[in-house]
């Protein structure tokens, strides 16, 4: 990937290998995420720290516009345009791809590798709905239901449309929004006064069954969708990721009477979203922990003012 120590992103054959040099980059600039955001607005750029430590930790080519700041925040301006055409040739022959394989999903290398017969398939899956199915929820455990049964519709809960607020329930005047956690530089969900949550703005967006994704957009920063990190050391930690179809689901579940609009946040059969430590001071983050039905993984979820 480099050439005469420089770095050649016209080496980069796929996503993975393009990703991998841009990282490089960031690595031989020196400068953390907050710098290079920054660096890029002292130059008329606009450079989402959050957006940018999403690019880099995930799978997907980052957009032309995001890719040029970030090359010029790098101090690789004048290669700006080398830049971008590796990008697009990356992104056309991806959009290209084998005749046989156009319109299917890609599957994890690994999964690959140890792919079977699909009639082995199918009564593996089977048995693992049965045994799923016969399971009973255990107190203490991750709280999440058991598997509908055959031909049952799952039930989306009425929970507000449009622009909403997301309100720890332990803290009436602190809402859900951005901000940073210790020992991890990218922006992630934290709880701040409810006044200083504007200008981004909260919604939910319904996807199949009773899911749902959790989408912030902020005039600055753009859309993103809040995904659980696994990663130490920020595993567990809800963070703005702008490819939302990578982003987490999330089930609401109604934790208190009708009409309350109380509800705990079940994220990818994972676990309960909950406020660290039951903190009610400004900063805390939210993350995901073991479903326990405690006031801390309770949330208000009502129209924002």
């Amino acid at each position: 990937m480099r050439d005469n120590g420089q770095l050649d992103p016209g080496r980069a054959e796929d996503a993975g290998e393009f990703l991998a040099a841009l990282r490089a980059l960031k690595e031989g600039s020196g400068l953390t995420y907050r710098q290079l955001e920054e660096r890029a607005a002292s130059q008329g750029d606009v450079l989402p720290r959050s957006t940018l430590a999403g690019t880099l930790g995930g799978t997907a080519l980052p957009r032309p516009e995001l890719l040029a700041s970030f090359v010029r925040a790098c101090g690789d301006g004048g290669r700006t345009d080398e830049w971008l055409r590796a990008r697009e040739r990356i992104a056309g022959r991806a959009e290209a791809g084998p005749p046989a394989r156009r319109g299917r999903p890609r599957l994890p290398r690994k999964a690959v590798a140890l792919a079977v017969p699909a009639a082995v398939l199918l009564l593996v899956a089977t048995g693992a709905w049965i045994w799923a199915s016969a399971g009973k929820e255990k107190e203490g455990g991750t709280g999440e239901p058991r598997a509908a049964s055959p031909g049952s519709a799952a039930v989306r809960p009425a929970v507000p449309e449009g622009r909403i607020r997301v309100r720890p329930v332990l803290s009436d005047d602190l809402c859900l929004t951005d901000g940073l956690a210790p020992g991890y530089e990218p922006l992630v969900a934290v709880q701040r006064p409810c006044g200083q949550v504007a200008p981004q703005e909260t919604t939910l967006e319904p996807l199949d069954g009773d899911a749902f994704r959790i989408r912030w957009y902020h005039p600055d920063h753009g859309p993103a969708c809040l995904k659980a990190l696994t990663a130490k050391p920020a595993a567990g930690l809800l963070q703005p990721w702008e490819a939302c179809e990578q982003s987490s689901r999330f089930r609401l579940e109604s934790a208190g009477p009708e009409g309350s609009n109380r509800y705990t946040l079940h994220a990818d059969g994972r676990g309960c979203v909950g406020i660290r430590g039951s903190s009610t001071t400004a900063g805390a983050a939210a993350a995901l922990e073991p479903c326990t039905g405690l006031r801390n993984q309770v949330f208000v979820i009502e129209p924002a003012p």
